[in-house]
């Protein structure tokens, strides 16, 4: 077990304002691991202040060398990617080939992105007789989830830095040694003193103190809608700009003609991943009435490859461990039917869930409108396109989604009608550059790409 004290801020690590800790347990043996400081309404207000007198020199600085900074912190994220992956598999649980790839690997290419786009971005246009400036919105407070660490938070703090602005980041408390490793990084990088500073704590004290702060210009946040209801709210009363990235129950549509055993093994390794703990999870299966059993009995045998302990891990947390459980009983009390999984723990120690296939799964049910976050595959049945697509667009939320059919065009003129801010049509690829966010109660802005930087600046008009 390991003390770290000290918050980052103004470039340099500081003792924290009070003396309360927050503990950091490995969710694989539930063993504490470290503890770190629990910040609160001071420590984010000298956070704050900090960021806010660093903004002038760092909105002015040219953004070619605004991208020489960020390529720097690139690099000292991939120096360290091998202590960072460590860091993921003993705070979040991630198997160690999933932290290397997707925790570390990932978002060392995202910051890679934003190191081009901010040397190459159009920050100055011409509109008929006015020059339009794309400027920083000014200092952002980023409170990250605990799901992917350092993705969530290279995907805020990156864009926001190339657009010129200043930060002040709140880490997820579960997972706050990772970013405690970002720190060190931007640190090592050479990014000027107040421009990147983070403050550890618990959401209702020190984010809530950071969505409140009058020094900041704009919150973004990423976890669940209810908490992001309230964020938006706070930030509304203030008129600050907000961007929300919330909860998704996407579906995944598999149409007649498609390759119905690719689409369901798919199907079910997406929702496996990072067990289950994301946000943007396929966790409808969407099959024709004609081809349902068949697609039963192919998700049983997908889901029968992860193992927990091994190619799947545990849950963040206890009170995330019941919650997921708590899903799956319901799920049997409302009549589905379990073909794999359950809600008994798989094993003594560590918090870990059952993989679990259910079928026989209603749209109106529980398990097919609530964010379950674990992993968890809801099948249910559909009679023609216009149900399917009633199916896929019957809930609160609209994050992502994929369509497979015969073609790509069947599937592109299926994506289109669909409410949703993603879709992967016939298994296509992550790609970093494309936008993220959502659709409806899964909420406002996005991430990722020349989209994702947009968020961080505002336009202003000089007419001639």
């Amino acid at each position: 077990m390991k003390a770290h004290d000290g918050m980052y801020i103004d470039g340099a690590w500081r003792p924290a304002a009070g003396t309360d800790t927050i503990a950091v347990v490995n969710p694989a043996d539930e063993q504490v691991i470290a503890h770190v400081p629990a910040g609160t309404a001071e420590d984010v207000d000298a956070a704050v202040r900090a960021a806010r007198a660093a903004f002038p020199a760092w909105a002015a600085t040219p953004p070619a060398e605004r991208a020489a900074r960020i390529a720097a912190l690139r690099d000292a994220l991939a120096a360290r990617k091998d202590e960072i992956a460590a860091t993921v598999t003993a705070e979040l649980g991630a198997p160690p080939q999933a932290a290397q790839a997707i925790h570390t690997g990932l978002p060392v290419a995202v910051a890679g992105t934003y190191a081009d786009l901010a040397a190459t971005y159009g920050f100055e246009e011409k509109a008929g007789n006015s020059t339009v400036l794309l400027e920083p919105v000014g200092v952002v407070g980023a409170i990250t989830p605990w799901n992917y660490p350092l993705h969530q938070i290279v995907a805020k703090v990156a864009p926001a830095l190339a657009a010129g602005c200043t930060v002040v980041l709140k880490p997820a408390e579960d997972t706050p040694l990772t970013a405690r490793h970002f720190a060190e990084a931007a640190h090592e990088a050479g990014l000027p003193a107040g421009v990147f500073n983070l403050v550890t704590g618990l959401g209702p004290v020190a984010g809530q103190a950071l969505a409140e702060h009058p020094g900041v210009d704009m919150v973004s946040f990423t976890g669940s809608t209810a908490v992001g209801r309230r964020i938006g709210a706070v930030a509304g009363g203030a008129v600050k700009r907000v961007a929300l990235e919330l909860g998704g129950k996407s579906a995944n549509v598999i149409l007649p003609g498609a390759d119905l055993a690719k689409a369901v093994a798919v199907g079910v390794a997406n929702v496996m991943s990072n067990s289950g703990q994301t946000c943007s999870a396929w966790t409808r299966m969407l099959v024709h009435r004609d081809q349902y059993d068949e697609a039963v009995a192919l998700a049983a045998q997908a889901v029968a490859k992860y193992v927990p302990g091994d190619r799947i891990g545990p849950l963040v947390n206890a009170k995330q461990q019941e919650r997921v459980r708590g899903y799956i009983e319901q799920g049997v009390a409302e009549g589905a039917r379990l073909v794999a999984g359950g809600p008994e723990a798989p094993l003594d120690k560590g918090y870990y869930v059952s993989p679990t296939v259910f079928a026989d799964v209603t749209p109106a049910m529980t398990i097919a409108q609530e964010e379950i976050f674990g992993p968890v595959v809801s099948i249910l049945a559909y009679e023609d396109e216009d149900d399917a697509l009633r199916i896929a667009n019957g809930t609160v939320y609209g994050l992502a989604g994929a369509v497979w059919a015969a073609d790509d065009e069947t599937a592109v003129a299926f994506a289109r009608r669909m409410e949703t801010g993603q879709v992967d049509i016939n298994g296509g690829r992550f790609n970093p550059l494309a936008p993220f966010g959502g659709y409806k109660q899964s909420g406002v802005g996005r991430e990722l790409g020349a989209h994702g930087l947009a968020e961080y600046l505002q336009t202003k008009s000089l007419q001639f």
